[in-house]
């Protein structure tokens, strides 16, 4: 089904898992969803159900039937608890019983589930169920599609369509999922940049100048300078050397739209001035699926993208009701 193999010899960076690995404030294997995750999950149930005419919790009635959610393709299931969730909540008359819970690989026609309760609940219910794990599942495929090829550096942006969800999707699939929200991480952007220390005229020196000044308390749970030339990076990375301080969080220097040759270049020179191991290097901007192993000789840590999880067919998944 996914075809998983070792990293090669030239596996872009020395292995080591980047800051950008966040899932863990989503989801864990242990303890399943976190409160962040659920609160999400709460806003995103109501407003599907909402869309989807349903705005009171149904209460039940008397004819029960049973129903079987099935794959129609191979991929990750995601979604299970935000279904529980769901269901808790808005139709509590129906019991749900899953063969394949989040984060676990089927194969076609395998059973997901099985969903028993009264008929009209059911029914009505049924659309936002499947939208919601085929959506979820289709992006967890996909992420673990993309880590197969790069294992431990396909990050996911905050460009999402479900936000929190989509994230944890991708980390389910494998996949990193870079900051959470604006305040996870501190990220400086070229429009940051352009707007911050109006008597500096270029974005090297404004780079510098915050990276001279920043503190613990201002960057969360890591730092990240995106930078356009292979100056910036080098002075963002020299700077970075200077700061003398166990307790500051990695930095992490993105160079944007650089593509693999441009990457690998800009590696070289950092690692000719001994600037390499200080930092963490991310490449974004039009990284694509083909290219990827053009890219494992770039000496990049991370390529964040989202493709793994915006325009991603959701997973095929249906409901048959028994003797349909």
């Amino acid at each position: 089904m996914f075809e998983v193999t070792e990293p090669p010899a030239y596996f872009m960076a020395e292995l080591k898992r980047p800051p950008h690995d966040r899932g863990h404030e989503l989801w864990t294997a242990e303890d399943g969803p976190s409160r962040l995750l659920l609160s999400s999950i709460d806003r995103w149930v109501s407003a599907l159900l909402a869309d989807d005419g349903i705005s009171m919790p149904f209460m039940g009635g008397s004819q029960s039937i049973e129903a079987t959610i099935y794959s129609r393709a191979d991929g990750i299931i995601v979604g299970t608890a935000a279904v529980d969730h769901m269901l808790q909540i808005w139709a509590p008359s129906l019991r749900i019983s899953w063969m394949a819970g989040d984060g676990k690989k089927v194969s076609k026609d395998d059973e997901i589930a099985i969903l028993t309760g009264d008929r009209e609940t059911l029914l009505a219910m049924e659309r936002s169920i499947l939208n919601m794990l085929g959506q979820l599942s289709g992006i967890a495929t996909e992420a673990r599609r993309w880590a197969a090829r790069a294992p431990g550096q396909i990050a996911c942006t905050r460009k999402t369509v479900w936000g929190l969800l989509d994230k944890w999707a991708v980390h389910l699939g494998g996949g990193l999922t870079h900051r959470l929200h604006r305040e996870d991480a501190k990220m400086l952007k070229e429009n940051d940049l352009a707007s911050m220390h109006d008597d500096l005229d270029t974005h090297a020196s404004r780079i510098v100048k915050f990276l001279q000044d920043v503190t613990q308390e201002g960057c969360g749970a890591f730092l990240e300078i995106e930078v356009r030339e292979e100056k910036e990076a080098i002075m963002a990375a020299a700077a970075w050397s200077q700061r003398d301080d166990e307790h500051l969080p990695p930095l992490v220097i993105m160079l944007d739209n650089f593509g693999p040759e441009r990457s690998k270049d800009t590696v070289a020179q950092l690692v000719e001035m001994n600037l390499r191991d200080q930092i963490c290097l991310e490449a974004s901007g039009g990284i694509v699926f083909e290219q990827l192993d053009e890219w494992h000789e770039s000496g990049m840590d991370v390529l964040s993208t989202s493709a793994v999880n915006r325009g991603v067919p959701p997973l095929d998944i249906s409901m048959i009701v028994g003797g349909a």
